[in-house]
């Protein structure tokens, strides 16, 4: 007896991995996040770096308005004035009698910076680094003061002023306004 003829199978056995290719998949997906990870590490980089420069802003603004408010009060506001030099080398008269820079409402209010300023009660402060004549200007700032004598609009003036001072930077920046009651002897 003989056998029928058969078809004959034959196995073909590969020699690779059945999941190789799954590591180029894995790979595209690591890569992937590793970007995303990379760009919002980058994103909290940028924003750390604006807002220290905010804050330095900030800083010298204070710094500012805190100095005319030291130099108004050492001339015992109204009867005299003061010099403030800035880095630059800029000398600035600081006027102490009652009015100056306008400001956006009655007593206490904030300095209007859109407002023409007012010869003696304005500055155009210049920093630079280092803080010398030769150095690399960083900033300029518009400060401006308001002093009032307080009782004065009702007839009954006293020896205490309230000093307003504005600063901001000339670029593109909000400003921020200081107040400080200041007295002087009789």
């Amino acid at each position: 007896m003989s056998k029928p003829n058969m078809p004959r199978v034959t196995t073909r056995e590969t020699g690779g991995n059945s999941s190789a290719g799954f590591a180029l998949v894995e790979l595209l997906i690591a890569t992937i996040v590793m970007t995303v990870g990379g760009l919002g590490a980058y994103g909290i980089i940028l924003m750390a770096v604006n807002s220290n420069s905010h804050s330095l802003q900030d800083s010298t603004m204070t710094m500012l308005t805190n100095a005319v408010i030291e130099q108004v009060n050492s001339t015992l506001v109204g009867s005299g004035t003061a010099n403030l030099t800035d880095c630059k080398g800029s000398n600035f008269t600081i006027a102490t009698a009652p009015g100056g820079a306008a400001v956006r409402g009655g007593l206490g209010s904030d300095i209007d910076f859109s407002a023409a300023p007012v010869t003696n009660y304005q500055m155009d402060y210049t920093v630079m680094s280092p803080c010398e004549s030769d150095g690399k200007q960083f900033a300029m700032y518009d400060v401006r003061w308001h002093v009032d004598q307080i009782g004065a609009a009702n007839g009954t003036p006293s020896n205490s002023f309230l000093v307003t001072v504005g600063a901001k930077r000339k670029t593109l920046s909000l400003p921020i306004n200081v107040r400080v009651v200041v007295g002087r002897p009789e």
